[in-house]
């Protein structure tokens, strides 16, 4: 007698959908207060639902699905899992790495190494999505590859790879050194005219990376340049723009001086990056043509806290810099969110970097739209806002919690208590 066998189509989503159900996990999260980082409210006693990597639904009341895990935060304030959009994983905190002498005493392994660290440092912190904005490119994009396979843990990552400027700029690692050092790594990072830029666009693209990092303006920790300079073309920009947008790539733009930052806005990126001596009619170009601010006033308060207690630690030009751009980053801060320019979060830090959002609200930005900056706006920076930055229905199950309340004390966001990321929780709630 002949068996009946089901048709080879059948048969596989047969298979498929056993395998589905054994694989898939289910997941309640008991949340006393929810901020909600789409409306900009904080709700009570929600539910978070989650099967696998994403979030399912969110409903009112505290349900309890059969056979669903519960996680009870029902005595804590849940939030998206935080988004910095300014980081250098190889970095550190400032005034804690070897400075100068690290750019001739560490190798590309001891970065890579330092990397793996800061990952699962930022991931501690509540940090479960970064931008990367300069760091070894083939260090960078293998770090977000052994995140994305599991092999270590880290946040979700979206990486520049080598930043891009000029002879004597921002970028060029060697301002203020004898001429005759070289390193295999720092022509990547300098470009002089728009075919040089299309080019290293193109090989960043090709490298694996997800957006593209330039200084159209000196910088403060770099040696002798000049942050109120602007120091790249027009064509050369937006060569930059150009080729980046083709390719899928936004750009963000190291800019200080008000030259850098009108250039930047005016001919296409996305962000700019510090905006330390922006003007009124700077912010209102920025307003006109969509241009993310992401102000990293941690890295300046404590630059300019290094360059008075410990000026030992910096170069004698670096310090000098620090004294004259820091004090006005958090003024500019808050004129910029009055005018209404659109704002991101971010540090230029990988340590610590809660401390911003204090920052942020002593700028005058209230403690709501700061933790929007830090979730909903980091997301649409990122162009990653169907994927992460708030807790809806189809995005990852990135969560935190804190105890306390952050929008009465802004200050309880440098103390996460959970994070979950996927779906995994990798810091359970301590008792």
């Amino acid at each position: 007698m002949k068996s009946k066998s089901l048709p080879l189509t059948a048969l596989a989503a047969a298979l498929l959908c056993w395998s589905c159900a054994a694989a898939a996990k289910d997941v309640v999260i008991h949340a006393g207060h929810l901020i909600d980082a789409v409306s900009g409210k904080v709700a009570d006693k929600m539910s978070i639902l989650v099967t696998d990597d994403r979030i399912t639904a969110v409903q009112s009341g505290f349900v309890t699905p059969a056979g669903a895990e519960i996680v009870d935060l029902s005595q804590a304030t849940v939030l998206p899992g935080l988004i910095d959009c300014h980081v250098h994983m190889s970095f550190g905190v400032i005034g804690e790495g070897g400075g100068l002498a690290q750019r001739f005493t560490t190798t590309s392994s001891d970065t890579a190494f330092r990397t793996a660290a800061a990952a699962t440092r930022m991931l501690d912190l509540g940090f479960t999505s970064l931008r990367d904005l300069g760091t070894e490119t083939e260090v960078i994009v293998g770090l977000k590859r052994a995140i994305n396979s599991g092999v270590i843990p880290g946040p979700r990552m979206y990486v520049s790879g080598m930043y891009l400027g000029p002879t004597g700029g921002h970028s060029d690692k060697r301002n203020g050194l004898d001429p005759e050092l070289d390193h295999a790594h720092w022509d990547a990072s300098v470009i002089d005219g728009p075919d040089e830029a299309v080019k290293a666009v193109r090989r960043l693209h090709r490298e694996g990376a997800d957006l593209v990092k330039i200084m159209p303006s000196g910088g403060v920790l770099s040696i002798n340049d000049d942050p109120k300079r602007t120091t790249m073309t027009d064509a050369e920009v937006s060569a930059v723009v150009t080729t980046a947008h083709a390719l899928g790539m936004k750009v963000a733009a190291h800019a200080h001086g008000k030259g850098a930052i009108d250039q930047a806005s005016r001919l296409g990126a996305d962000s700019v990056e510090h905006v330390t001596f922006g003007e009124p009619d700077s912010y209102q170009l920025m307003k006109k043509n969509g241009t993310y601010f992401v102000p990293t006033l941690l890295v300046a308060n404590r630059g300019l806290k290094l360059a008075i207690e410990h000026p030992e630690r910096l170069p004698p030009s670096s310090a000098a810099k620090a004294k004259i751009v820091a004090p006005g980053t958090i003024k500019n801060a808050g004129v910029a969110y009055r005018a209404g320019v659109k704002m991101a979060f971010g540090t230029d830090q990988t340590g610590g970097n809660g401390e911003e959002f204090a920052l942020l609200v002593q700028a005058g930005i209230t403690p709501m739209d700061a933790i929007l900056m830090a979730t909903r706006n980091a997301a649409d920076l990122i162009g990653a806002a169907q994927d992460i930055g708030s807790i809806a229905p189809g995005r990852y199950a990135d969560i935190i919690a804190v105890k306390g309340d952050p929008i009465a004390n802004i200050r309880t966001l440098e103390k996460v208590s959970f994070v979950m990321k996927g779906g995994k929780v990798v810091k359970p709630l301590a008792d």
